[in-house]
């Protein structure tokens, strides 16, 4: 009996030996020089649609890079900005709340920081946890207090709400100053030779040619809204004059942002780094470099998104050439639906052949309806994540403390008091997401599940029929309540709010409820169709 035993305390022994031998021939030692937290990249990509790219469906245009992200990450087919624009929804991510408790819109290009300098932002919240944080791209939240004097130190800025660095087009590349800003100065400018004036008052300042005056100088006419200063062959929104020197050239857009990009990188690899990466493309002026005209049939727009990817595929291999792809996790998304003529006569809508931006949703950019906030959404994390196609419900709001759970960080109660922490749906395509979500444009939306609820504009409230008649977008208000079954009518054409008296007014009761702030707990009414 004794040798049985031993027989066996020996197979004991031997099996654990082999367990241990085999875990630490698996087992990757920790490099002192990386850091232990992942690093996290935000691609921020403006105005891509949920059918703009070949893994949601597309067969207009080829999006090999950001495919191989979907392909080997999680791709989601009900992930939301928070907003239909691109103010809003930029705000929310940052901060964790609504934008509708800043009334927040689109901004104009000398309107100051939106954030609040004492607002905790994701930024702000990893910085606190030891990581390098870095913007780069559109920033399109304000900047200064009101009165910028684009010759001096422009602040406050990112840096005071939590970024370490930050390389910025300061609003929108159809707005002036056309100039990119590092940290808190314009780059390249001579102040003191040629000063930069700008001014958004209906007025010419200075002698840059406008579209008004000087139609031939246009590489394709705007609208009156763009039709003021021209730089670089396109009029801006604004007017603007001086400061050539600091002046951007449009198709340099993509190698600029991308070396500053990878130069934080760099510059930050020694600690765990945040990078929000936010792309110009594929907002209006559409102005894609030479390599990528004609990559496409659908004309710049269609080559802008083509010139989006190669970006993305350039940071990734940036990644595995710093061995920082499995250390990484990777979230890439957009601000809001598409839109194709948003100002310009650039051909989108004429090119655009058999391609649906919105993907068979509803609406776009500037929409309460679905294509207005459903983007295509992707996280990838090397070796940590498994490929899957998932269907959870969230918004670009929940990303703060989603990833305030990823990194260990608790929260106070005060901060992102809108965000949701969705951690397992982002790592998980099993997971579940939220259970409510709010979609924002010029009313408000919320989702439970399959439901969504547009709650009707208020007595006097005029439809923005501008939408409709200008961006060719269906706005999707109504002076009556509108309900859908999106699992039976995604394209929300069958309103069924009148038959459905009780959930409209649950969800009615819900969406003030979230909309008091007091939300966190609540009796839940009952939500059935009939």
């Amino acid at each position: 009996m004794s040798n049985n035993l031993n027989i066996k305390n020996m197979s004991l022994t031997f099996g654990m030996v082999f367990t241990i031998c085999f875990s630490l021939m698996s087992f990757k030692p920790v490099d002192p020089e990386k850091p232990a937290k992942p690093n996290i990249i935000i691609f921020y990509v403006d105005d891509l649609g949920y059918g703009d790219l070949s893994s949601y469906g597309s067969e207009s245009v080829n999006t090999p890079n950001v495919d191989g992200l979907a392909a080997n990450g999680i791709r989601f087919t009900d992930a939301h900005s928070t907003a239909s624009t691109c103010t809003p929804s930029r705000y929310s991510l940052l901060t964790g709340q609504h934008a509708f408790r800043k009334n927040a819109s689109v901004l104009p290009g000398d309107a100051p920081l939106l954030i609040d300098e004492k607002t905790p932002t994701i930024a702000s919240m990893l910085s606190e946890c030891g990581y390098k944080t870095g913007v780069v791209g559109k920033w399109h939240l304000g900047l200064g207090n009101g009165n910028v004097n684009w010759n001096q130190d422009i602040k406050p800025g990112p840096l005071e709400v939590g970024f370490d660095y930050s390389f910025l087009i300061p609003a929108t590349g159809d707005r002036v100053p056309a100039v990119y800003v590092e940290n808190h100065r314009v780059i390249n400018l001579k102040e003191h030779d040629d000063p930069i004036v700008v001014s958004y008052k209906n007025k010419k300042i200075g002698d840059m040619p406008t579209g008004y005056e000087n139609p031939e100088l246009l590489r394709y006419s705007a609208d009156s809204q763009h039709n003021m200063t021209i730089v670089n062959g396109v009029s801006r929104i604004g007017y603007m004059d001086g400061g050539e020197s600091a002046l951007w050239k449009d198709e340099n857009f993509p190698f600029v942002m991308t070396n500053k990009a990878v130069e934080f990188m760099d510059s930050a690899k020694k600690n765990p780094f945040f990078l929000f990466f936010s792309f110009h493309d594929i907002h209006v002026p559409r102005l894609p470099h030479e390599m990528f005209k004609g990559k496409t049939n659908m004309g710049v727009r269609g080559d802008a998104i083509v010139q989006m990817d190669w970006m993305t595929g350039k940071v990734m291999e940036a990644l595995k050439e710093r061995d920082l792809l499995e250390n990484t996790l990777v979230i890439f998304t957009s601000d809001n639906g598409p839109v194709l003529n948003d100002g310009y006569e650039d051909s989108a809508v004429e090119k655009l052949g058999d391609h649906d931006p919105a993907g068979g949703f509803r609406g776009g950019k500037y929409s309460i309806f679905e294509a207005g906030t459903r983007v295509p959404t992707i996280v990838y994390w090397e070796g940590k994540i498994q490929p899957g196609v998932s269907e959870a419900l969230w918004s670009q709001v929940d990303l703060y403390a989603s990833i305030a759970s990823i990194i260990g960080s608790d929260l106070s109660k005060d901060e992102a008091i809108d965000s949701q922490d969705i951690s397992k749906a982002l790592l998980s395509a099993q997971e579940k997401g939220t259970e409510y979500l709010i979609e924002e444009a010029s009313v408000l939306a919320i989702r439970k599940g399959k439901f969504k609820y547009i709650e009707p504009l208020s007595k006097g409230q005029k439809e923005p029929k501008f939408i409709m008649a200008k961006k060719k977008i269906e706005g999707g208000t109504s002076h009556d309540p509108q309900l859908y079954d999106l699992a039976k009518d995604p394209g929300e054409k069958r309103n069924i709010a009148a038959a459905n008296p009780n959930m409209v007014n649950a969800l009615q009761e819900k969406l003030d409820e979230i909309r008091s702030k007091d939300h966190r707990s609540t009796s839940e009414k009952e939500l059935t169709t009939n």
